[in-house]
């Protein structure tokens, strides 16, 4: 299977194309340049999940392929960087998704970014975001890995700041990037420690499950924590960044300043799950080495699921309500991931996380490209500024809504067999849990159907043109990300991936299930007494608990307590400071040095004078103190 090196590197040849000669391209072909290129990688993917799925599995279990790899640097015998192509079930799924979603956006992109000044740049910065996210799921070890999630990093921040002349772009493009270089520090710390334990760098031996690897780390340990916890921890604390969890999320609703397709294809599909897949890839060294990290996993995962899905039904603009929807839905996988230690029940919490991951992945990438063409017909992304809009774009109001009762869990969408089955993994695991989940999709529910009304009924509020629907390059991905929806829940998913690559059946839990669509359906109600029409219960609930809408509103002030814990304490309390000991204390006394050097050296440089008679002058008289020192002394 070496011709998957080319799923990789024709993106990466399209960005170098498109990067080098794409302004003397007309703006249409460098998008169908762009198309056409990612629409080759997808089909070699789609081909490689054919032929992995149905050839790939010996004595039940689904091995791991390595069509391609090479040592890149080589530091001992034992430890060395490759660069590689590792073929697994989660790297094929992500394969998969990975070129479909970015499929769609760059075909939606021809519509939606028509006319847009630097159209081939932003083609060569899609191309070149997707081949990152592409070697970074296919990377045969945890430094290849490093390396091209850094580069997501890069491909982020140059499409965040697309609008480079929009101030709060290029603040949003620089938050993101921060940001995430601290969670990032972490992941490579813990890459460190792990490597200079175990001796490799390669995923088939640190997932294994050879425990003789990490001997060398038992006994030793920090503030009560084994190293091997700080480590896989550390490497938590990265996929945390780059998936927005608690609290790193703050850079992921700001990135909304990007193009509504960047935020389709980085913020909801792809690169927000890419911390997803780092846990997921190296499962079993927390499952067997490190039981305790996964429940922080959980923890965190279940905090920042809540606390997203509570800011989310007070927003405003459609971009940010779906930006906070994907902060809860990432959280939902890191829960399932999260609860997966438990004796029993190893493989459910696992497939459902990946399960969740896939289908999110297509029903939010079509909110978000939903969202683009409303936004494209009404030219806000204010939800105030909208309404009445089903009479005008029948097939977004369609396709949005198949979105929404998916997201929402209503069967039989894809949302609900996926959702349902982390659902039931988090009660087995522990029934407070579940239940914090459940109410979590509750206000999931909520939320989407109080867009979906606000966006398509209630009262229309754009008096100054008439709405129209997208055109067809638009409409067409959105119809075809409906239609995986629709049919995405029936695949049987556990026959493909799992904890261990053997299979797993999947069982509904009838009482979770039922009890998860009451759920769903109650907050559907409620969202359309509010919602539907005209009413003032929603103004007299916000007056009532005015405190906590206005926290809400204002993502309970943690951006303002970050600017505070920078400018005022970091900045003022300690960079101030030490800038003024840098100045003063340091540069002073560099520059008394200098002075004194200076002075020191004009006052002597009558001695280098040139004139031959004040040389011989000083000779005698050093001849002559000589002689008087010897005679007398």
């Amino acid at each position: 299977m070496e011709y998957t090196l080319f799923i990789v590197l024709l993106p990466f040849l399209s960005f170098l194309f498109l990067g080098l000669v794409g302004k003397r391209l007309t703006p249409r072909a460098a998008g169908y340049t762009g198309t056409i290129v990612l629409a080759i990688s997808a089909c070699l993917s789609y081909i490689t999940a054919w032929h992995y799925f149905t050839t790939a599995k010996v004595d039940g279990i689904f091995e791991k392929l390595t069509p391609v790899n090479f040592t890149w640097l080589n530091f001992t015998e034992k430890l060395h960087i490759d660069l590689g192509i590792l073929l697994d079930p989660i790297a094929v799924m992500m394969l998969v998704v990975i070129t479909t979603v970015s499929l769609m956006v760059h075909l939606y992109s021809i519509g939606y970014m028509h006319g847009e000044r630097g159209f081939q740049r932003y083609y060569a910065f899609l191309s070149l975001f997707t081949f990152s996210m592409l070697g970074l799921v296919v990377a045969t070890n945890i430094f290849q890995m490093y390396i091209f999630w850094e580069l997501v990093g890069v491909s982020s921040y140059l499409l965040i700041g697309f609008y480079y002349t929009k101030p709060e772009a290029v603040a949003a493009s620089k938050k993101a990037f921060i940001v995430t270089r601290f969670a990032d520090l972490g992941f490579l710390i813990g890459i460190l420690l792990l490597s200079f334990y175990t001796g490799t760098f390669d995923f088939e031996r640190l997932t294994s499950g050879d425990t003789a690897l990490f001997a060398g780390m038992e006994g030793i340990s920090f503030m009560g924590c084994s190293v091997i916890s700080w480590a896989v921890a550390l490497i938590f604390m990265g996929g945390a960044g780059k998936s927005a969890m608690f609290p790193l999320h703050v850079w992921l609703p700001d990135a909304m300043e990007g193009p509504t397709p960047v935020s389709a294809l980085i913020h909801a599909a792809t690169m927000v799950v890419a911390g997803v897949y780092l846990v997921a890839r190296l499962f079993p060294v927390y499952y067997l080495e490190a039981p305790d990290v996964l429940v922080l996993v959980a923890v965190v995962g279940a905090v920042t699921s809540l606390y997203a899905a509570v800011v989310a039904c007070v927003q405003t603009d459609i971009k940010r309500v779906l930006a906070f929807s994907t902060i809860s839905q990432i959280g939902f996988m890191m829960v399932g991931l999260g609860v997966s230690g438990m004796e029993g029940h190893e493989g459910l919490g696992y497939m459902a996380s990946m399960f969740h991951l896939f289908t999110h992945a297509m029903f939010k990438a079509l909110l978000f490209l939903g969202a683009g063409a409303i936004i494209h017909a009404v030219h806000s992304n204010e939800m105030t500024r909208m309404g009445g809009l089903r009479k005008y774009l029948p097939i977004t109001h369609l396709t949005f809504l198949v979105a929404c009762l998916a997201i929402a869990g209503i069967p039989p969408f894809s949302g609900f067999f996926s959702k349902d089955e982390i659902l039931a993994a988090t009660f087995h695991f522990s029934p407070v849990l579940g239940m914090v989940m459940s109410f979590t999709a509750g206000l999931t529910a909520f939320y989407m159907f109080r867009l979906y009304y606000r966006v398509f009924w209630n009262k229309a509020n754009h008096h100054d043109h008439v709405p129209h629907e997208a055109p067809g390059s638009m409409t067409v991905p959105l119809i075809l990300l409906a239609a995986v929806t629709l049919v995405a829940g029936f695949i049987p998913f556990g026959k493909f991936v799992t904890s261990d690559s053997t299979e797993y059946i999947i069982h509904l839990d009838w009482a979770v299930a039922s009890a998860s669509v009451a759920i769903a359906l109650i907050a559907i109600g409620i969202a359309t007494l509010f919602y539907r029409g005209e009413s003032t219960i929603p103004d007299r609930l916000a007056t009532s608990f005015r405190g906590l809408h206005a926290a809400a509103f204002n993502r309970f002030y943690l951006d303002d307590l970050y600017i505070f814990i920078t400018k005022k304490v970091i900045f003022n309390g300690i960079s101030r400071p030490v800038a003024w000991f840098d100045r003063h204390v340091v540069d002073g006394t560099m520059n008394g040095f200098a002075t004194l050097s200076r002075r020191v050296s004009y006052s002597i440089r009558g001695f280098q004078s040139g004139q031959l008679q004040q040389y011989v002058m000083v000779i005698l008289l050093g001849t002559l103190l000589i002689t008087v020192l010897v005679l007398f002394v």
